[in-house]
């Protein structure tokens, strides 16, 4: 199983899928797309538990994590 973590203000939601599954990948990458296209950022969690920037869709990712644009005043 894949999973997909978003981060946001209520805290984080997961989004488990099986690459195996062509239905299930579709709805992953469209909220791939949506989540950066919405200005988060997507990080790849590695084997060593470090995180790597990803700027497309790879439904072999185990762990991806999306985090909200940051806002600075």
């Amino acid at each position: 199983m894949a999973t997909q973590i978003v981060m946001d203000l209520n805290g984080d939601s997961r989004h488990e899928f099986d690459p195996q599954n062509a239905e299930a990948v579709a709805k992953a990458e469209k909220r791939f797309k949506e989540l950066t296209g919405a200005g988060f950022t997507a990080a790849a969690r590695t084997s060593t538990g470090e995180s790597s920037l990803v700027k497309s869709f790879d439904p072999t990712t185990r762990e991806t994590l999306f985090f909200p644009r940051l806002i600075g005043g």
